[in-house]
């Protein structure tokens, strides 16, 4: 869910919360939340909602909101020129799906674009960047495997599924991301930084 409120003049509260939006699928379960949120330059936001593990199938399916990063405008209604927005059967929020858990969101300052940084199983951490309608294909593709060593699928790639720009394998556990935009270092300029539960890290990568 996503709500919006105002902070009290001691920091102490927050007043006048008011809802904006609920993912419309019941999860019995607390598992892979998504839950990073960025402001675009047109007021919009972007909203990342995970699949619920357990329901992984969902990522695929148009329908609801699970594994999907959603396009808000700042009251919480549906900007018009969402990618679903007129589309039969599918939410009029959802801006991309296919997606596992979301933990980073980022514009890159150079050249604008949105990119998102989502845990796989074990193995398969990737970033995309992000483009309105794109499935970004969990769990049809995926460079990792079930936790226990099963299959998820033999494939790696599938026409009509976009591929991450980088994965790890084996898995960094990814947490925020960031671009350097500072000048203290003039030499990491643009480049991206990822934390890392796994081995409780920073990593730094050359964009």
């Amino acid at each position: 869910a996503l709500a919006r409120g105002r902070l009290s003049e001691d920091g102490s509260a927050l007043e006048g919360v008011e809802p904006l939006f609920r993912v419309n699928f019941d999860k019995q379960r607390g598992y892979h939340f998504g839950g990073r949120i960025l402001f675009l330059d047109d007021g919009t936001l972007l909203l990342t909602l995970g699949e619920g593990a357990q329901y992984f199938q969902e990522a695929q399916n148009l329908d609801n909101h699970l594994g999907t990063i959603v396009r808000l405008n700042d009251d919480g209604s549906v900007p018009f020129d969402n990618p679903y927005v007129s589309a039969d059967g599918a939410q009029p929020e959802i801006w991309s799906y296919g997606h596992r858990n979301v933990q980073g969101i980022a514009r890159n300052p150079i050249t604008g674009s949105v990119w998102e940084l989502e845990h796989g199983a074990r193995g398969g951490d990737e970033i995309n960047i992000l483009e309105a309608g794109t499935n970004y294909g969990w769990p049809e593709i995926t460079y990792g495997i079930n936790y226990d060593g099963t299959i998820i699928t033999e494939d790696r790639e599938r026409e009509g599924l976009a591929q991450p720009i980088w994965y790890w394998n084996p898995s960094i556990a990814p947490s925020g991301m960031m671009f350097y935009t500072g000048d203290r270092f003039p030499h990491w300029q643009g480049d991206l930084f990822v934390s890392a539960l796994a081995g409780s890290k920073i990593e730094r990568l050359e964009v």
